[in-house]
């Protein structure tokens, strides 16, 4: 690995580069979280069981093509345009129409069977093949723009700033047009407009992707990996990798939260608070309170490290659910106020997660003298995944247990459960999330800086 000196410095653009990336994956990746769920049971009339065990299955597919994702990045040789760019341009398109077609409307009048198969088929070719094609390298690329830790910590409060704009999109905007009153006076989903949303956010993804890969600078490269694959060896590494198991546990746990109140929010505050205009009440005041998180993160994530920020936000986040759950409340005034309190700690972890990724791939070469970013980002984005299809499995099961169906989403009992399943279904997962980042997560402050030492020291560059 060698780090050449003959770039610009680092500076805005990097950020807003590495910020337009991520908006791309963000406007499929959300828009299939919070909406995909409720767009087919509610609009196309598959049971939720079936659509949550689609989104577990899956992630058993994840679990190879992630991994043959990031040994395909490792491999890779290192272009004009870097070693992990050149893979935006490539999978742009494939992953664009991939995502629209998962919300292909006009099948809803087809057989059951058709519908079903029809969804498993462009969800995994969306999200295990072409969502992985691209986010895997994306990902990775982090570590090229910069060794620096500091600067990779803006790359992440950047990123997680894109995540907010995209929210604006998707939980303030869109509620707005895909929701309408029936003649009941009951808010439902409208097929057809999803279907244009999802159309319009492809569009806007693929323009985000080409506009990362023309602005986007490596200046760090790396080597490219020949050695021949085993799987035994990969098993062995991640078996003695306890750092990286660390970063596999809470990540999985803390998505499984995150994107259980994901899919919920579209059943509690239109079924429950009968009210689909709070979803972009709540959604805004949570982007507001991350952007103003954003511009003091850093600094904090520099004075008292990432570890014990990523534990306060945990902490924050598992008592404003479980006062939720205790208190029962059917003032929404009420579930905003505890809610946003607690959305501190969301958008806290949010803005450092991506940072803590790469101090994980540094900590990986000081100890095993190999650098494998394509490989511990796959491992990684296979258990943001298997987060993200746990919960909505998980949602799915839960609503089914609950009696969901598109006849019976308004019964009384029905809602009551939609109400205990959002707030015990994070704050659970918090809870276990605090526990391993506190004593199993060993990448405090002082380490994190002492393995940037260590690498440059290796490169041969000045260390201060």
């Amino acid at each position: 690995m060698e780090n050449t000196k003959q770039f610009r410095n680092f500076g805005v653009k990097d950020k807003l580069s590495y910020m337009v990336g991520n908006m791309g994956c963000d406007l499929m990746f959300m828009m299939a979280s919070m909406y995909l769920l409720k767009f087919y049971t509610d609009v196309m009339g598959v049971s939720a069981a079936i659509v949550g065990s689609m989104m577990m299955i899956s992630r058993f597919v994840d679990a190879f093509t992630d991994v043959a994702m990031g040994q395909i990045v490792d491999r890779a040789p290192t272009k004009v345009k870097g070693k992990f760019t050149p893979f935006l341009r490539l999978a742009a398109g494939p992953v664009t129409i991939a995502s629209f077609l998962m919300y292909a409307v006009w099948f809803r009048n087809m057989s059951m069977t058709f519908k079903i198969f029809w969804m498993f088929f462009t969800y995994l070719l969306w999200g295990s093949v072409f969502y992985t094609a691209i986010n895997i390298p994306y990902g990775s690329m982090a570590s090229a723009i910069s060794d620096d830790p500091k600067e990779r910590a803006e790359l992440s409060n950047w990123r997680t700033i894109g995540t907010q704009f995209v929210m604006v999109l998707i939980s303030v905007v869109i509620p707005t047009f895909i929701y309408y009153t029936n003649d009941e006076g009951l808010s439902v989903l409208s097929g057809p407009r999803v279907t244009a949303a999802a159309g319009l956010f492809s569009i806007l993804a693929f323009i985000a992707f080409m506009t990362c890969y023309y602005t986007t600078t490596e200046r760090v490269k790396f080597e490219s990996t020949n050695q021949k694959f085993s799987i035994g060896k990969l098993v062995t590494s991640l078996i003695t990798n306890k750092t990286l198991i660390a970063l596999v546990v809470f990540s999985l746990v803390a998505l499984l939260g995150q994107m259980s109140y994901s899919n919920m929010q579209t059943y509690i505050y239109p079924n429950y608070f009968n009210n689909a205009g709070a979803i972009s009440f709540t959604s805004l005041i949570g982007i507001i309170i991350t952007l103003l998180c954003s511009t003091v993160v850093v600094n904090l994530s520099a004075k008292f490290g990432r570890k014990n920020l990523a534990i306060f936000s945990m902490v924050i986040q598992a008592i404003s659910f479980i006062v939720l759950y205790f208190i029962q409340t059917t003032n929404i005034w009420v579930w905003t106020v505890i809610f946003e309190i607690g959305f501190i700690g969301s958008a806290v972890f949010s803005l450092i997660t991506w940072a803590m990724l790469t101090d994980v791939i540094d900590d990986t070469e000081v100890v095993q003298h190999q650098r494998a970013d394509g490989t511990v980002y796959s491992i990684y984005s296979f258990a943001r995944k298997c987060g993200q299809g746990f919960s909505s499995g998980l949602a799915g099961a839960m609503l089914s247990v609950i009696g969901y169906t598109a006849e019976t989403q308004f019964a009384p009992d029905v809602v009551k459960g939609i109400y205990d399943i959002t707030c015990l279904v994070p704050a659970g997962s918090y809870i276990v999330v605090t526990f391993v980042i506190a004593f199993f997560y060993p990448l405090s402050k002082k380490r994190v800086e002492a393995n940037t030492a260590e690498l440059r020291k290796r490169r041969g560059e000045h260390v201060d």
